[in-house]
């Protein structure tokens, strides 16, 4: 990808980078927070969250944060900058389309309802599976999508259909007003501008850890003697 003069920024004006980080910062400061600490330091929490304190600070300084010297940041106040910032003081309602193992999984993650996504419906295109309940919610047919989405007035859609399917499903979800999408599916969505895709392919994680395994056991990337296969050397190239 050709380099460009800023970094990509979202509407609200916070880079790209830094909103993909602010998970990670607000995943630490809740457990500090249950731990019953009440401040935190840059250099402290840039450690605890895998990154260099100066990237923490500039990343905290577009929410308008910058901390006390000689005190840090306050604990409360930062996982509240942090969660409005991400628009986790708000609710939202969750359809997940695709009920095989990964959506069973995510169907019972508890992790969803302590951030504030509730989960309304469960979808999928086996008539065999309707009227199964996961985690006390009841699977419908595909043929509900529509209907179920306009209901529950749903904002985000998460996809963990086959890649055969996903594209279609999407489509319809984008049809019916969801303008965000979480895609499991091996597929790369077309949606319109207005919406927003996050993608989570599992199995390019996984070739990026390989990887850097083949890395540490090398000593160095590309090494003498050690064929690098092009596919992860573009997949590790993307992940820096």
């Amino acid at each position: 990808m050709p380099a460009t003069s800023a970094a990509p920024r979202r509407r609200s004006g916070i880079p790209e980078a830094t909103v993909a980080r602010l998970p990670v910062y607000l995943r630490v400061l809740t457990a500090l927070a249950e731990s019953g600490t009440t401040t935190v330091s840059s250099d402290g929490l840039a450690a605890a969250a895998g990154v260099g304190s100066a990237k923490l600070r500039k990343d905290l300084s577009h929410l308008g944060s910058y901390g006390t010297r000689g005190v840090g940041y306050d604990v409360e106040y930062l996982v509240y900058q942090i969660s409005r910032a991400l628009g986790l003081t708000q609710h939202y309602t969750v359809v997940i389309v695709g009920v095989g193992n990964l959506g069973h999984a995510l169907a019972n993650y508890a992790g969803f309802a302590t951030r504030g996504f509730q989960i309304a419906a469960l979808i999928d295109a086996d008539h065999r599976r309707v009227g199964e309940t996961v985690n006390g919610l009841d699977i419908h047919h595909l043929d509900e999508l529509e209907t179920l989405v306009k209901e529950h007035e749903v904002s985000i859609g998460v996809i963990a259909t086959p890649a055969t399917s996903a594209q279609e499903v999407c489509d319809r979800l984008v049809a019916c007003g969801v303008t965000s999408v979480l895609n499991f599916a091996p597929i790369v969505l077309s949606v319109p501008d207005s919406v927003d895709v996050r993608k989570v392919d599992l199995s390019i994680e996984l070739q990026i850890l390989a990887f850097h395994e083949q890395r540490k056991a090398t000593g160095a990337l590309g090494a003498a003697g050690v064929a690098v296969p092009d596919e992860v050397r573009t997949v590790a190239a993307a992940a820096t």
